[in-house]
C-alpha cells in the first residue's frame, strides 16, 4: 500500500463517493416517493440535480489533473 497518495487519487475516491451517496438518495426518495411523500422527492430530486452537474465538472477536473506530471 503507498504511503503518499496522489491529489488525484485522493479526488478520484471522493468523487466515487459522491456517486454511491447519489445512488443511495435515489433510493431513498423512490422509497419516501413511494410512500406519498412528493414534496420530499421534488426537494431531493432538485438536490441530486445540483449533484450530478457538479459530478460533470470534478469528472473533467479529474481528468485534467491525471494529464499534468
Amino acid at each position: 500500500m503507498p504511503s503518499e497518495y496522489s491529489l488525484s487519487d485522493v479526488l478520484g475516491r471522493m468523487y466515487q463517493n459522491q456517486l454511491a451517496i447519489e445512488a443511495a438518495l435515489m433510493e431513498l426518495t423512490l422509497h419516501a416517493e413511494a410512500q406519498g411523500h412528493a414534496d420530499v422527492g421534488d426537494n431531493v430530486r432538485g438536490t441530486l440535480c445540483t449533484i450530478g452537474e457538479n459530478a460533470g465538472h470534478i469528472k473533467q477536473g479529474l481528468a485534467r489533473l491525471k494529464k499534468l506530471p
